[in-house]
Parts: C-alpha cells; sequence; structure tokens
C-alpha cells in the first residue's frame, strides 16, 4: 500500500509539474520569440521566403496558443500578451499561407477582406484578426496595443522581433508606442502634425482613455506638440513587410 501512494504521490506531483511547466511555456512565447528573432528584422521587416521553409515552426506555436486559450486565473497583461502574439502570428501564418503575395490586400475575395476572414483556431472555434483585435484585444481598453500589434504592412506599427511577455509589457508596449510616435509613420512639429491613420480610424480609442489624440501622442513625442495643432493624415501603405 505505502509503495501505491508513493507511486499516486509522485504521478501527481509529475502531473502538476508538467501543467506549470506548460502554463509558463505559454507565457513566455519562447516559439514565437525564436522566430521573431531568426526571421524579422530590428526594422519590422520579414523574411517570408525563408520562413515559409520552416512553417512548420509556427504551425508548431499555432497549435499551443490554440490549444491553451486564455483562462481567467491569468493576469491582465498575461491575457494582453498571449492576444497580441496570436494576432501576431496568425497574421504571419496568413500571408504564408497566400506567399508570394504583394499586399494582405490581395487576400480575399470581392466582398471578402483578410481581416475579417474567420482562419484563425482558438479552443475549437474559429476567429478573424478583427475578432481578436478588436472584440477581445481592444475592449481591455489599453490604445498602446495598436502598435504592438502588425497587419504585414509597410505603414503598420513594426513587427517586433521579439514576443510579447507579461513580466514586461508594459515596458514592450510603451517602447513601441514610443518607437511609432516618432518614426516617419508620422511628421511631428509643435503647430502641425502629419499622423498614420491610425490615429483617424481608432481616434476614439485613444479619446477615450487620454481626451485627445494629441495628449496621447505627447506622452511619447520627442517634442511636445500643442494642443490646437493642425492635424493631417499621411497616406497609407499596404505594401507588404517583407525584407
Amino acid at each position: 500500500m505505502k509503495t501505491l501512494n508513493t507511486f499516486f504521490f509522485g504521478l501527481f506531483f509529475s502531473v502538476l509539474g508538467m501543467g506549470t511547466a506548460l502554463s509558463q511555456n505559454i507565457h513566455q512565447h519562447q516559439q514565437w520569440q525564436d522566430l521573431l528573432q531568426t526571421y524579422v528584422n530590428t526594422n519590422g521587416d520579414v523574411d517570408y521566403k525563408n520562413l515559409k521553409k520552416n512553417e512548420r515552426k509556427l504551425d508548431t506555436y499555432l497549435d499551443l496558443i490554440s490549444k491553451n486559450p486564455p483562462q481567467d486565473s491569468w493576469t491582465k497583461n498575461q491575457k494582453k500578451a498571449y492576444l497580441i502574439n496570436a494576432y501576431n502570428a496568425f497574421t504571419v501564418k496568413l500571408i504564408l499561407d497566400h506567399y508570394p503575395v504583394e499586399s494582405i490586400k490581395d487576400i480575399g475575395g470581392f466582398f471578402s477582406s483578410p481581416f475579417t476572414t474567420e482562419f484563425a483556431k482558438i479552443d475549437g472555434k474559429l476567429y478573424s484578426l478583427d475578432d481578436i483585435e478588436k472584440g477581445m484585444l481592444l475592449k481591455m481598453g489599453d490604445p498602446r496595443v495598436h502598435f504592438a500589434v502588425n497587419c504585414a504592412s509597410e505603414s503598420c506599427p513594426k513587427l517586433l522581433n521579439e514576443a510579447y511577455v507579461a513580466s514586461k509589457l508594459d515596458k514592450q508596449l510603451d517602447a513601441s508606442s514610443k518607437t511609432f510616435v516618432n518614426s516617419n509613420k508620422n511628421k511631428l512639429s509643435k503647430t502641425k502634425v502629419e499622423l498614420s491613420k491610425i490615429f483617424k480610424w481608432y481616434a476614439s480609442d485613444f479619446e477615450s482613455e487620454y481626451g485627445t489624440v494629441i495628449r496621447f501622442i505627447n506622452m511619447y513625442a520627442n517634442e511636445t506638440i500643442n494642443e490646437e495643432a493642425y492635424i493631417d493624415y499621411l497616406s497609407y501603405s499596404w505594401e507588404l513587410n517583407e525584407m
């Protein structure tokens, strides 16, 4: 009996240990980190051609997150990091499924959009990229995520070549916001700004949290912009963010 009890206790703690290791693996997003480090440069450009040759590695990561969706016990940052990485990884998968392609906008038909097509499997259900971004991520009330998700296009905020993780998520989101605000995706001066259309399309997200778009930008801009500054918007390039 003692031997049998010892066996079951050993089995219990072994399974518990496996569960803990699996949970840590999910939150570290190490498989996605490895892919980003290998196939994405510091400018956010993606080596889709060579990644296509190793697509199975991406499929392995997507399978992991698909089978391990966010739980009530997860922290808000764990959920947020999961959704950011899921959006970015599924976007890359969408490109690879149609590669070579000149633009994500070329995917889909006349009546369908790559952003509304349900193809991302999470917990046995199919979701679109819009479902993940607008239906889940943006509802968490953090407009900084606009600069973390990447739509595989030149005018998008760059795809960070590291995974977002809960333990340093706020630092990563602040850094991504600062990088985008001060990049050539915007033209800033004290009295006039030409902004990415992201600030037009999602103005309400910034306004609801910070009052105005300019106030949000001033949190990260290298030069303070006047509240009454004239605002215009730059054209948006949907050309593929390829090396």
